[in-house]
């Protein structure tokens, strides 16, 4: 492991120096991951020294007192000394652990000022929190305008026990995080319900993600990569199932990908004024229930009581339409319904449509995205509970 420049405080450790290049290529199993960025360079040289620090004094502490006890032993004839206490003693356990604390303070003050400096970035991303998924949002940079959701991608069948586990077991994400290589990345951090946490360990990365306030940390990714973490904030039911996965590309392959993104958001844009059909719908209903419900509440409808509510003859899916909206929208406080303002006006009608259409639910209810629309943009706290505006198959 090569210090970097600037970090004369490790430059004399030559003690280490053999043991921490064989440290870096332990597996993170073991130890901290390979750090990819300046910042987690920093933190795992520190943990390194720390540790040595420790090392050394856990030595030298148990080395004279199972000494003293050896060589000071009631067999040998050892005669305990009467004394109270000595001034230089004192003076000197007083003295060295404050040097010692200020030379561990010193590297870390320097580190942790480094990693609060989020001015001048190439590229800003916001990073909102979902139970349980990212939503990105490319803020400023090359790459501006792009957003997605990023949820786990693990198949059910391995989280179930049905299929052997992938190499990336509930580490790996239908949409990464690409950003390139050698640039500042600052990430705003916020959530949409509950506090969560981004946290991408080889980054020396971990930020409080809360509902209501936006934080902000970066990073300079130094190699090219996959590299992959968590939500660090026990954030509910399918907090272990909200993993992070970054890709550090070279320069025109994030090019190449922000172009291609621009190109698919175009294509996927719904038009705002289409009045849909109730088959088409319960169609694009059925993916979104399939990609965002199914999880608790099952494809069939059923739930998984009490914690997760059947669909299927529910008094939700089958009451006033505005109160089906507010929960879809709005989330209910106590429970596990999450809020899911982050969908589309129309993958909300269609979910809707669908969860009211499909099952044992016969509803008939067609909601449209203009009656979305017209509820979200209602700036009260309550949602109406009557029915919305809407259409029926025909």
């Amino acid at each position: 492991m090569r210090l970097r420049e600037g970090q004369s405080w490790a430059a004399g450790m030559t003690l280490m120096g053999a043991t921490q290049l064989a440290y870096a290529e332990v597996d993170g199993r073991y130890n901290l991951q390979t750090p990819a960025t300046g910042i987690a360079q920093q933190m795992y040289d520190m943990h390194t020294l720390m540790l040595w620090i420790c090392l050394i004094i856990f030595v030298l502490v148990f080395g004279v007192m199972f000494y003293s006890v050896f060589a000071h032993r009631k067999s040998r004839g050892a005669v305990a000394a009467q004394f109270h206490e000595s001034t230089t003693v004192e003076i000197l356990w007083t003295i060295i652990p404050v040097f010692i604390l200020l030379g561990m303070a010193w590297p870390a003050t320097k580190t942790i000022l480094e990693l609060k400096d989020t001015s001048n970035p190439d590229i800003t991303i916001k990073a909102t929190g979902y139970q349980w998924k990212w939503g990105y949002d490319y803020l400023k940079g090359q790459g501006e305008g792009v957003h997605f959701v990023s949820a786990l991608s693990t198949p059910r069948e391995q989280i179930e026990g049905k299929a052997p586990k992938g190499p990336n077991y509930l580490l790996e994400v239908d949409k990464p995080l690409v950003v390139p290589v050698g640039k500042k990345i600052r990430i705003l951090t916020t959530a949409n319900d509950v506090i969560h946490a981004w946290w991408v360990p080889a980054f020396g990365v971990k930020q409080d993600a809360i509902p209501g306030f936006i934080h902000d940390t970066w990073f300079r990714a130094d190699k090219e990569g996959v590299y992959r973490g968590n939500c660090a904030e026990l954030c509910g039911r399918d907090h272990g199932f909200m993993p992070i996965e970054v890709h550090v590309v070279s320069a025109e392959a994030y090019a190449a990908w922000v172009d291609e993104q621009k190109k698919l958001m175009a294509a996927a844009a719904d038009d705002p004024n289409k009045v849909w059909t109730m088959e088409e719908l319960k169609a694009r209903g059925e993916q979104v229930y399939s990609a965002n419900c199914a999880a608790c509440h099952q494809a069939n409808g059923k739930g998984l009581p009490p914690a997760f509510p059947a669909l299927d003859g529910s008094k939700i899916a089958n009451g006033p339409v505005g109160d089906h909206l507010n929960i879809v929208l709005n989330g209910k406080t106590g429970t596990s319904m999450a809020s899911f303002k982050q969908l589309s006006d129309t993958e909300i009608a269609a979910v809707i449509t669908y969860e009211r259409n499909a099952w044992g639910n016969a509803t008939g209810t067609v909601v449209q995205p203009a009656d979305v629309r017209t509820v979200r943009s209602n700036k009260t706290a309550a949602l109406p509970a009557q029915p919305v505006k809407s259409g029926h198959a025909g």
